[in-house]
């Protein structure tokens, strides 16, 4: 009997959708908080403007328990609020209306988590440079961004547009997303930036980055025209940028091809360094690669291509587009992100290096799966699937866009993807459904197999007394059907529809040894009988 995973109240009240959070659309927040390094500590406010879904007179809302919430103001007035566990519960004087846009505001302190391996653990990486002087950032994907500060904390209701206010002390920069609006001189020894935020985010995106930054600026020639990208690095790396700019022209020339136009022009793209190795936030992507290809000057996949490009650069680049722009609504879809953007490496390759290259690619990165258990998680409980959405979703879509058998088609479905849902949230409904339609492929019981069971069809293949190749599929999903390229060694390969009912092809075989399958494409077993 195998144990099962159990999830406890705390995980429901953070990953459910209920009433109480559903009840409200966030539009606008105005984070404001001030970060005493010294005592580590943090102390501010955050404005939430909403609208109403329906009548209410209570919400929810998110803020990891160690941090105090001192008060919540409506209207200028203290009103009443609960905790249980990272939920708080807010009761307002009368009903708030469906349909009214109204505000709150939440004042907090104390000393948030402190992330020991960012950014796989979440909180706050608080470093020193190598002249001794602060360096310090946020990291938060998975463990929630009200592990810093107070938010609606669901990946299903981005906030329209925001402003991130982050005092530091004199001497040091914080650096956000969107773009610098001000910079202000307090009477207290800090230094308060104030950042705007003008399109859609998730809130984990949100982020600061406090150091001894220098920035360079210049301008990309996109297909929407003029992009700024700012780098802003320690002072001591400043001869390094150009290892920056480089990657970050070849990243945008890629994916801008393959996927469509950066989706924050308006916001600008930023590469920030990190003392930590990297993370997708938008439109100021964390970077901590210390200068070199590969991953930290290493290649997963063993062919030598993930050598020729810096993969932090281009892996949480890639997310922009999957993780940023296209956002999945609950966590158990996080495959969502990590199986495109892992593809998008691939895609990069493709683009710069050729399509062999970056087949050789996809093909060598299945040496990191483990078919351990589903890509997708359990809905509701703020709980990811397995690492396997990595390099197994990278192989997935490499073996999508094979059955697919047209290139310029399938670019065209991958720029679709990003028009379609162009600064949304979905789920794996969402993507199927799409990628059905577009492709005119039914890769219903494909994405079943791959993504919700953990073990991989295998092609179970004989020879028919006439001497014809019989196929069919073995799977663990009832029905499953796919294509797949099969021929002989001398002749060549098609492409065949096979079932998990034995069908006869056109083949004709005298040993089934002759029988050529393309595994190096498609990621399956077979099985001669």
């Amino acid at each position: 009997m195998k144990a099962k995973e159990l999830f406890s109240k705390a995980d429901s009240l953070r990953g459910t959708l209920t009433p109480l959070r559903t009840c409200y659309d966030i539009q606008y927040y105005h984070l404001d908080v001030k970060v005493d390094i010294e005592n580590r500590f943090i102390s501010g406010s955050n404005l939430f403007r909403f609208k109403a879904t329906t009548d209410f007179t209570k919400l929810q809302f998110d803020l990891f328990e160690n941090l105090s919430v001192e008060k919540v103001l409506y209207r200028g007035e203290s009103i009443p609020f609960e905790r249980a566990y990272n939920a708080v519960f807010v009761t307002f004087p009368q009903t708030i209306e469906k349909g009214r846009v109204d505000s709150f505001v939440v004042h907090y302190s104390g000393n948030p988590i402190a992330a020991t391996r960012a950014p796989w653990d979440g909180g706050f990486d608080w470093k020193t440079d190598s002249y001794g002087k602060p360096w310090v950032a946020t990291a938060c994907q998975g463990l929630g961004a009200s592990v810093w500060w107070p938010t609606k904390d669901h990946q299903s209701d981005e906030v329209d547009s925001m402003m991130v206010s982050v005092a530091v002390p004199n001497g040091l920069m914080n650096v956000s997303n969107g773009r610098l609006q001000k910079v202000t001189k307090l009477k207290n020894g800090y230094t308060r930036y104030d950042w705007k935020v003008t399109n859609p985010i998730n809130n984990y995106n949100i982020a600061l980055n406090i150091g001894d930054y220098t920035h360079v600026q210049e301008q990309y020639s996109g297909e929407k025209g003029p992009l700024s990208i700012d780098y802003y690095v320690l002072k001591e790396n400043k001869a390094k940028i150009p290892h920056l700019q480089q990657n970050a022209k070849q990243t945008l020339d890629a994916f801008e091809h393959w996927f469509g136009p950066y989706p924050f022009y308006e916001d600008g793209y930023k590469l920030v360094e990190t003392a930590h190795l990297g993370m997708e936030h938008q439109s100021a992507v964390a970077y901590g690669n210390k200068y070199q290809n590969g991953y930290l000057g290493r290649d997963a996949s063993g062919t030598g291509w993930g050598l020729k490009w810096d993969f932090i650069v281009v892996h949480e680049s890639g997310h922009e587009w999957f993780g940023n722009n296209i956002t999945s609504n609950d966590l158990a879809d996080m495959w969502i992100h990590e199986s495109f953007t892992n593809y998008s490496e691939a895609l990069f390759i493709d683009y710069h290096y050729g399509k062999e290259a970056s087949l050789a690619y996809v093909h060598g990165n299945r040496q990191g799966i483990l078919n351990d258990k589903p890509m997708q998680g359990p809905y509701g409980v703020n709980k990811e699937g397995s690492g396997d959405m990595y390099p197994k979703g990278g192989v997935l879509l490499n073996m999508i866009r094979t059955i697919v058998e047209d290139d310029d088609k399938w670019r065209s479905i991958l720029r679709g993807l990003n028009e379609k849902f162009y600064h949304k949230t979905v789920d794996y409904g969402d993507i199927l459904q799409y990628l059905n339609e577009q492709s005119g492929i039914d890769l219903t019981t494909v994405f079943e197999q791959y993504i919700q069971r953990k073990s991989i069809p295998v092609l179970e293949m004989r020879k028919t007394p006439d001497g014809k190749l019989a196929c069919r599929w073995v799977t663990e999903t009832p029905q499953f059907t796919m294509p797949v390229h099969i021929g002989l060694k001398e002749g060549g390969r098609n492409r065949y529809l096979v079932t998990d009912k034995f069908s006869t092809l056109p083949i004709s075989v005298n040993d089934l040894k002759d029988v050529d399958v393309d595994t190096f494409n498609y990621y399956i077993g077979t099985l001669t009988q």
